[in-house]
């Protein structure tokens, strides 16, 4: 299972300043508007919501997941804690 997280910013940088930071380290994609990776283990998007989730002020970013194919989801502060676990309950490893 092959799990994608998208990020999507309407401001140039943003996407820089937060996966530079969640990273700890200078991507240089300063004047990207769209960021995307897949992970093979779902568990690793846990940390990235709960970071986008807990900056959710500081950035202009929105965030979607995909668990199966064709099915996306967007992470609101309203639903982050619900991914979160369901991503433990599904994916126990």
């Amino acid at each position: 299972m092959i799990a994608t997280v998208s990020l999507y910013s309407n401001k140039k940088g943003e996407l820089n300043k937060f996966l530079s930071n969640f990273y700890d380290t200078n991507l240089d994609i300063h004047e990207h508007l769209k960021w995307e990776k897949q992970y093979a283990n779902p568990i690793e998007l846990a940390e990235l919501i709960g970071t986008f989730i807990d900056n959710s002020d500081s950035y202009s970013l929105i965030m979607w997941i995909c668990l199966d194919k064709n099915v996306f989801i967007c992470v609101t502060e309203d639903n982050a804690d619900d991914i979160i676990k369901y991503l433990y309950e599904r994916f126990p490893y």
